[in-house]
């Protein structure tokens, strides 16, 4: 059985990258900021990923909501108040399939019904685009449990060896794409994703892996975002994950 979480674009990628991530997120770690340094960049991580998603949520309101108490209509706040809460579980949590599952468990309370909040799904799956068409046939059911179980298997191997910022940087993007594309739970999947890229950068480089903006970047460049989860391929079954680097750059490369 092939990897999922492969080597193959690991040279290419560090080919790429001419400068040091830990020096830039070390500069980050210097900013003065007004309010703990973890719950900001938790409140940008909470409110980016949303946005991407649709919400109507901005950054400037959901500060005071959080750090100024100034009051809002709870449906406006609710489900970025709910991935607030699952980047906080992230930061004490290991990552781990069962953890994962409680992380999507909590980000999604205000977006499932109870009975689909961290199942996985055993039914097919379809992305449709803005015009309502077919983008994506995600991983067929037969398959969904086994396939996020051998990405958790292989995950928990690379969590035990050595590696450097920029290898960190290329498995974590990895993890975010792979996810994604088996597309596992009912809804929240590109949530959850974005969540398990910023878990395994907090696993291999520290709690100040918090600050790397990778959900606003991602918000920023969604157009880029979507073409190059998009440049992968159609069907599940046929993806070329040889087309993989433009997108496993995009985080990395946002810090530069």
């Amino acid at each position: 059985m092939a990897a999922l979480l492969f080597d193959d674009l690991l040279e290419d990628f560090r080919s790429t990258i001419t400068f040091d991530p830990m020096v830039k997120l070390q500069e980050k770690q210097a900013e003065k900021l007004p309010v703990d340094y973890f719950e900001f960049y938790n409140a940008v991580s909470s409110v980016y990923s949303s946005k991407i998603e649709g919400e109507n949520i901005d950054f400037d309101s959901f500060y005071k909501h959080k750090f100024l108490n100034v009051p809002y209509q709870s449906d406006y706040t609710k489900r970025s108040d709910d991935l607030f809460k699952a980047y906080q579980f992230i930061l004490e949590q290991p990552l781990t399939l069962e953890n994962t599952l409680k992380a999507h468990e909590i980000l999604s309370q205000h977006l499932l019904p109870e009975s689909q909040r961290d199942r996985i799904r055993n039914n097919p799956m379809y992305v449709l685009n803005d015009e309502d068409r077919i983008e994506y046939v995600a991983c067929p059911p037969s398959k969904v449990r086994g396939d996020l179980e051998q990405l958790f298997e292989e995950l928990e191997v690379i969590l035990e060896q050595k590696m450097d910022a920029i290898d960190s940087f290329y498995y974590a993007a990895l993890l975010h794409l792979v996810f994604v594309k088996i597309h596992p739970m009912q809804d929240g999947n590109g949530r959850t994703a974005r969540l398990l890229e910023k878990w395994f950068l907090i696993e291999r480089l520290g709690k100040q892996a918090m600050g790397i903006e990778l959900e606003e970047n991602y918000y920023r460049n969604r157009a880029d975002y979507y073409d190059n989860i998009r440049q992968l391929g159609l069907e599940y079954e046929t993806l070329d994950y040889q087309q993989a680097l433009p997108f496993l750059l995009m985080s990395v490369l946002s810090l530069k």
